[in-house]
Order: structure tokens, then sequence, then C-alpha cells
């Protein structure tokens, strides 16, 4: 098959799956080409049957906001009329979907034997697609898709509640590459950032509010409060930072914590530490804890969204209500306190993980792809 996936290219879940995607695709004899303003983050090689097509804005004093969603729907046209792409694959409904049905419609006759597929992933529908201002468009856009499908049942639901979804949505969950999000031996690394052979306790997310990166911070304090060694990794970058520093010094942690940036090897970074915290206001299905787990690294998590689903209480680590730092403190302290008990969650962790394989979920879109293509194909046909 000819597949286009349309994603952001930026530091965050969707892009990161979408990447992940075709690269899978790819790698099973599918071509693959990738649509977006910039190249995504995980594209960083080169890698055969795949394609990056950028999205180029053109910027007129007419415009206070250049209308990428008009440039992209024109650049899928092309992608479809000169590729021959057989599925279209957007990942985030806004405005990717939208673009999507613009683009079959310019296309007409030539565009209804397109199958586009609309991968719904978290703040497209909780936060963004349901404030009032986009709301009819997401909802409009999604209903025309070919084909629906989300990262986890929560979200499915969450869909079906914030909008007046009519198509049937399926659930494929994100995935993890085993091989990759292993744990290797990287002593000399650890003992580079803990030399008193302290805990590493690790965060990553995009460091906007809604990760509550400052509660991490909190817990680490609470942590170091009990008599226990440990260092704090803070991985990725974003608009809460400056606040995140600011608790630190607040705290007097400050020496104890990193701030590591965005990283492209993750899965170093995990196979140092001991614990790994998500202590998130919204997360459709958790994909940081879930690459995390695929290093046998034990997470604690709020009680929101996907995470109770994917981080199985007392099994893989610990569940505490939303903004129970204390409880998430306590958690932690009896993790690291207990040599036998980490080693049983840790164990848990990675065999958690294996349910997420990446190649089994790869197959499982390979499949609907098909499904729906024969589908559209044969109503284009009618």
């Amino acid at each position: 098959m000819n597949i286009g996936i349309v994603c952001y290219p930026t530091y965050g879940g969707s892009g990161v799956v979408a990447t992940e995607l075709g690269i899978g695709l790819a790698k099973r004899g599918h071509k693959v080409h990738f649509l977006s303003y910039a190249r995504p983050q995980r594209l960083n090689e080169f890698e055969h049957n795949i394609d990056f097509h950028e999205v180029a804005v053109n910027v007129y004093p007419l415009f206070e906001y250049p209308p990428y969603d008009l440039a992209l729907a024109s650049h899928m046209v092309n992608l479809i009329k000169y590729q021959k792409l057989d599925v279209l694959h957007v990942h985030y409904a806004i405005p990717h979907a939208t673009s999507a049905f613009l683009a079959k419609k310019i296309l007409g006759e030539e565009g209804r034997r397109v199958a586009v597929l609309t991968t719904l992933h978290g703040t497209d529908i909780t936060i963004v697609g349901s404030d009032p201002s986009y709301l009819p468009v997401v909802e409009f856009s999604i209903n025309q898709s070919d084909s629906v499908t989300a990262v986890s049942d929560y979200l499915k639901e969450e869909t079906y509640e914030k909008f007046g979804i009519t198509r049937n949505i399926h659930v494929i969950p994100n995935f993890v590459d085993l091989d990759r999000f292993k744990r290797v031996e990287r002593s000399h690394f650890k003992k580079a950032i803990c030399p008193d052979s302290e805990f590493v306790i690790t965060h990553v997310s995009n460091f906007r509010k809604v990760k509550r990166v400052a509660d991490a911070v909190e817990v680490f304090s609470r942590v170091l409060q009990s008599g226990i060694k440990a260092k704090l990794l803070l991985v990725g970058d974003g608009p809460d930072r400056v606040n995140v520093e600011a608790r630190c010094r607040e705290l007097g942690v400050c020496d104890q914590v990193r701030m590591l940036g965005k990283q492209e090897k993750i899965e170093e970074i995990l196979s140092i530490s001991d614990l790994f915290l998500m202590p998130s206001g919204s997360e459709t299905f958790g994909l940081a804890a879930l690459e995390a787990m695929s290093c046998s690294v034990p997470v604690i998590s709020s009680d929101v969204g996907g995470l109770p689903g994917l981080n199985l209480h007392g099994k893989t680590g610990y569940v505490r209500h939303l903004g129970d730092v204390d409880g998430m403190a306590q958690a932690a302290i009896e993790m690291l306190n207990n040599a036998e008990l980490h080693q049983e969650l840790s164990h848990n962790a990675r065999k958690r993980a294996e349910q997420f394989e990446l190649n089994t979920i790869v197959a499982e879109y390979e499949s609907h792809y098909e499904r729906v293509l024969q589908k559209v194909r044969q109503t284009s046909l009618a």
C-alpha cells in the first residue's frame, strides 16, 4: 500500500506513535509518506520506503496567523494525486481531519478511492477539540472520516460523551518497540550521575501544566526527606519549565535534580532509572509510562484517564489520586526501601509492556487499513 501519515512533529505522544507506526509499516514493505511542517522527532535516520514531505506555509502581511490547515490540504491533494495514495492516516484531529476532508472534496472522484483514517490521541478531544471555538468543525471532520480509531477505551468513551459522533470508534492501543526499549547495562552512565549509588527517579514529558511536573518535584523532595539518597532526572522541555525550576529552588533540591531537556535516546536514561513518576492531570494512554515499563522501570502515576488501565496498581507500580503527592511519595519510599518488592514490580512492568509489542499493533493497523480500504473502494464503484 501507499500510505500517507500526517502528524505533528513535536515532542509528544501523537507524533511519536505516528512516526513509529510509519517506520513499522515501511519495514513491512509499504511505501510511507510523512506529511508535516517539520521532520518528526523520531524520524531521525534514513529509512527505506519512507519519504518526508514538508508543508511550507508562506507568510503574507494579510495573515496574522498563516492558514496551515489550507496549506496542509493542498499538500494532501498533491500527495494523493501524484503518489497514488491508498490510505491517508491523520493523527490528532485538529486540523488534520478537517484538511483531509477538504482534500478529498477537491479531488472529487479521485479522492473517493482514498481511505481517510483519523486517530484520536487525547487533547484533540479532551481539551482542544472540545473548545467551543473548534467543536463543530472537529465533530464534523471526525464523522466524515472513513474510519476513526482511539488509543484507549477511556478516550473512546470521552469522544462519544463530548461529541455527536456517528462513526464506530475502533480502539487500537499505543505500542512500544521492545527491542529498543529494554533495560541494558549502563553502569558507567549511572555512576557519572550518581557517584554515591543514589536511586534514579525519572519523569519524561513536554512540561505543559497538565503534566504536573512540579508534583514530581514535590514527591522527590519527600523521598529525600525520608533519608533515601536519590537523583531526579527531568527529561523534556516546555512552557512550565520555569515554574518547575522555581519550585526546585523553593524546596532546596536543585543539587539533586538534573534538567536534561529533550533527549533522543530516552531508553538509555530509562535503563538507569529505578522509578518513573507520572503525576499527570490528563493522560488518555500514557506512552511515556509504557516506555518506562518496557525498560523494567516501575511506575507511580495519577489515576486519571487511561493510566489505571496501563499501570496496574500493586503489580507494575502504584496508582494514586490526582494531586496526592504524599501518597505518591509514600509509595516511592516503600518501593525503594524494599529490594524484593522493587524487583517484582520491575519484572511485572516489563511483562505488562510486552502486551503492547510494536509489531503486533502495527499488524493490527495494517489489517484495519485493508478492511477500510476495501469498503471505500466498493463504495466508490457503486
